[in-house]
């Protein structure tokens, strides 16, 4: 086993990959209204550069984690995120890079998921709890959208 890896997951929604598009670049800080996992959203979005600060609970316990937008393609529906800081990511990995892509077509809307990183030590896990983390904040956006779909 190497240090580098990249995992990926596939979900599907059931609203209009565009507005989950929209919500990560123009209104993340709308996450937690959506969301009972993510705590709270901080800092500036929307442009590469900008550094966005997530609270959110993970394994049991609530965590920060500071990202930097590296990449938006409003084209794909996609945009990148490098973690530069947070209570614990980069304790275990020299690298954490988060990528999301929404795909849109007649089977319906997609959201891709993937996390690139570099673990410190071979012993550390791979961070399948982050990838799931990521697919449950997906799963609780989509209920609140099909809860506003069909009250």
């Amino acid at each position: 086993m190497g240090l580098k890896g990249k995992l990926l997951r596939q979900i599907e929604i059931s609203f209009h990959g565009d507005v989950f598009h929209e919500i990560y670049r123009d209104r993340p800080h709308h996450v937690p209204s959506m969301c009972p996992i993510v705590v709270g959203v901080e800092g500036q979005w929307g442009t590469v550069g900008s550094i966005i600060i997530w609270k959110f609970t993970h394994d049991g316990e609530t965590k920060t984690a500071s990202e930097v937008i590296e990449s938006i393609d409003d084209e794909k529906k996609m945009m990148k995120f490098r973690v530069i800081g947070g209570d614990d990511v980069l304790e275990y990995y020299k690298s954490f890079i988060i990528t999301y892509q929404v795909d849109t077509n007649s089977d319906g809307n997609f959201v891709s998921w993937s996390i690139e990183y570099e673990k410190l030590k071979e012993e550390i896990p791979e961070p399948l709890t982050y990838l799931e983390l990521l697919l449950n904040i997906t799963k609780d956006i989509d209920n609140h959208h099909a809860k506003l779909l069909n009250p």
